[in-house]
């Protein structure tokens, strides 16, 4: 789950990371209450959306007055900010973060990551600050410097100090920065983080002050953090995805006409590779998990169909904890209640598939049973040729 630029830094804030002064606001005219209220002569104005480079999309302006200020806010209010990772749909902005400008002399780079290969917390830094980290990499790879953190030791002060020395940073700055990077570690590890960056980090006279700041956390740990699940922000999440997550499904959009229903990640990627082994796209993909029940089936067509690209279902279904015969009930129910008006391909295998195969016969004779995963695939690329003819 991500999370605003403002909420991550109210976050560091409270572990000790140095941040310019700024405020929250919802109207032009809260934005230039904003300004006078943080004081000075210069402020900037950020589009609060769940994306990196807004500054190069137009969502980030520097206003030399509160009457600016309340331009940039009229400006970017109720708009859609599209940078190259929102996608051409963009994302809304509805909220704003105004913030005093910061004399900067250095700009660094600081990012804190997962390496899920080791089992260990990632610390990458830059002298490079400024550029997104793969233009770093390709264009200053000499400028990286990364730490592992031992998950039994935690991370050590010698560590910090060995990357703010690495950063090349005066003698004068060199404690603000081992502060700085124990304090963004401590946030990390007790928030269950799955991602932290600090770009620009900056050096400003003998002070070392966050910028900007991006942070994700791990969903599978929100049950446990109840404060962090809080900053959610619906606005900024696909619908889709949203109307699965909200009902305790597992849903991924994607760019095709082919709605598939699976239960399980790895037989998921594996459809997806045979559907366009077969020449087809996927729409999406919903992952129904174990032990689902005909009501949970059924509920997993509602989500599917919500997609309107979707012209062609392909249920596949793997089951060990799950039934054949459960979800034969939920194609079924979904068929009566749902109103599934498009080819429907079912897969069935595992436990109790001949009573599955039984239940579709008798109760829902149009829908095509294909024995193997292959078969299935290339019968949910034929009807959607079938459905492609037709409409022409």
């Amino acid at each position: 789950m991500d999370i605003h630029e403002y909420q991550a830094k109210e976050l560091l804030a409270t572990h000790g990371v140095r941040m310019p002064r700024g405020g929250l606001a919802y109207s032009p005219e809260q934005a230039a209450y904003r300004a006078t209220e943080i004081g000075g002569d210069r402020w900037v104005v950020k589009a609060q959306v769940h994306s990196g480079a807004r500054g190069k999309a137009g969502g980030i302006i520097l206003c030399d007055s509160d009457t600016e200020v309340s331009e940039a806010a009229e400006k970017l209010l109720g708009q859609r900010l599209v940078t190259h990772q929102t996608g051409p749909q963009g994302k809304l902005i509805n909220r704003l973060y105004i913030e005093e400008t910061v004399k900067i002399d250095k700009e660094l780079y600081l990012g804190f990551v997962l390496d899920r290969k080791e089992e260990r917390i990632m610390i990458v830094a830059s002298s490079e600050g400024g550029m997104e980290i793969e233009q770093i990499a390709s264009d200053a790879p000499d400028s990286l410097v990364r730490a592992s953190v031992d998950p039994g030791l935690g991370m050590r002060e010698f560590q910090a100090r060995e990357i703010a020395f690495g950063l090349g940073l005066d003698a004068a700055v060199i404690g603000k920065a081992v502060d700085t990077i124990l304090a963004c570690y401590r946030v990390f590890r007790d928030f269950d983080a799955s991602m932290l960056e600090i770009n620009p980090l900056v050096v400003s006279g003998n002070d070392v002050i966050a910028l900007d700041a991006k942070m994700s956390f791990d969903e599978n740990a929100l049950f446990r953090r109840p404060e962090i699940s809080e900053l959610r922000d619906k606005s900024q999440e696909d619908p889709r995805e949203t109307f699965a997550s909200d009902r305790g499904l597992s849903y991924v959009g994607l760019d095709g006409d082919i709605g598939c229903i699976i239960n399980g990640a790895g037989l998921a990627m594996a459809t997806m590779d045979m559907i366009k082994i077969a020449g087809g796209e996927p729409a999406n993909f919903l992952d129904i998990g174990g032990g689902a029940s005909p009501d949970r089936v059924a509920k997993s067509f509602r989500v599917v169909l919500a997609d309107k690209n979707v012209k062609v279902i392909l249920v596949n279904i793997f089951a060990g904890i799950n039934r054949c015969d459960w979800v034969a009930e939920g194609v079924v129910k979904a068929l009566a209640e749902v109103g599934v008006n498009c080819p429907l391909i079912v897969r069935l295998s595992g436990t109790k598939v001949e009573e599955g195969k039984r239940i579709l016969a008798e109760k829902a004779p149009n829908v095509t049973v294909a024995d193997t995963l292959k078969e299935a695939a290339e019968a949910a690329v034929a009807a959607l040729q079938s459905v492609n003819r037709n409409a022409a």
